[in-house]
């Protein structure tokens, strides 16, 4: 499983970065339009609101089970996207129950 983690956290960190990079290059780097964007519709907002839900309950499980290091999954969160940040945490988690 730590393999498979390790890919889904590269692959999730390379997708969303196409479709980021692409707006940025089709409508400039605006972050306000880039957050309107978000919410231009009912699926957009329900996709982003799903989300912005799961991250919070994966930043409130890391806090409240002492995760070392939160601070690095919580920027990779805001950073790239959750597509990146959970899979790399099971990856490191897997990682350091291997060393056990």
């Amino acid at each position: 499983m730590k393999n498979l983690y390790l890919v889904a956290s590269i692959i999730g960190a390379i997708v969303p970065y196409i479709f980021f990079i692409d707006f940025f290059i089709s409508d400039g780097i605006e972050i306000t339009g880039f957050a309107t964007s978000l919410f231009v519709n009912g699926a957009a907002a329900g996709f982003t609101a799903d989300l912005l839900i799961t991250s919070s309950v994966f930043w409130i499980y890391m806090i409240a089970n002492k995760t070392p290091q939160v601070w690095l999954y919580i920027l990779i969160n805001l950073s790239i996207g959750l597509s990146c940040a959970l899979p790399f945490y099971l990856y490191r988690r897997e990682k350091a129950n291997v060393a056990d």
